[in-house]
């Protein structure tokens, strides 16, 4: 007789802050008795910080300016996108700049060597940011989470959550990054499943196990 959800024992495991890494196996699949947590630490990451301000701009008014920086704080964008907010220790010189801490978007019951994305840095630097993209490229990126290739984002930006977002709104945000003041930070590239990561990396999800 099977068990129904609720007889199920269900113990939940939610690392949305959490694991940094600290040295994980070199096999994409874990070997027996691999306790995915082992090589692990809990962190509190930094969630609630300043956005930095915009400098003054002949492209966009003040108003647009002003509600992308309020739009920017309450997404959250600056817990992933600024260096060291993910591993509690925010690096106030680099707010937006992208992230040297990577996040897993593959589980770590699963994958030992998971795949991993460093968050970008979203200030308008010309080599490091996003200074050479266009208004468009941007807005697109925003709302739908795709790029200029039509490549769907990795799970760990929630823009489905952005899709319905008003095209006013979408406009400040961009301009608003667009007018921030340029910070030169280069991330570490992203890594594919089943490769060794060289940079830290936290894992964010919720994952279920059933007895």
């Amino acid at each position: 007789m099977s068990k129904s959800p609720l007889a199920a024992s269900r113990h939940w495991v939610i690392a949305l802050m959490s694991i940094v890494f600290a040295g994980c196996g070199t096999s994409s699949q874990p070997v027996e008795g691999y306790n995915p947590l082992a090589d692990f630490e809990v962190l509190d990451p930094a969630s609630i910080f300043a956005t930095p301000e915009p400098q003054p701009s002949s492209d966009y008014t003040t108003e647009q300016l002003t509600r992308g920086r309020y739009l920017v704080g309450l997404l959250g964008c600056g817990s992933c996108h600024t260096d060291g907010a993910l591993v509690g220790d925010p690096n106030p010189a680099r707010l937006l700049a992208g992230s040297s801490t990577g996040i897993a978007y593959t589980s770590p019951f699963r994958n030992s060597n998971p795949g991993i994305v460093y968050p970008p840095n979203l200030t308008p630097d010309m080599e490091t940011g996003l200074g050479s993209w266009t208004m468009e490229r941007l807005i697109t990126m925003i709302r739908v989470g795709t790029t200029e290739h039509s490549a769907s984002s990795l799970p760990v930006m929630p823009w489905p959550a952005y899709s319905n977002i008003t095209g006013e709104d979408a406009l400040s945000i961009a301009a608003y990054l667009k007018s921030l003041p340029p910070v030169v930070h280069r991330v570490p590239g992203n890594v594919s499943r089943g490769e060794p990561a060289e940079a830290p990396y936290v894992h964010l999800g919720v994952y279920q196990r059933i007895e």
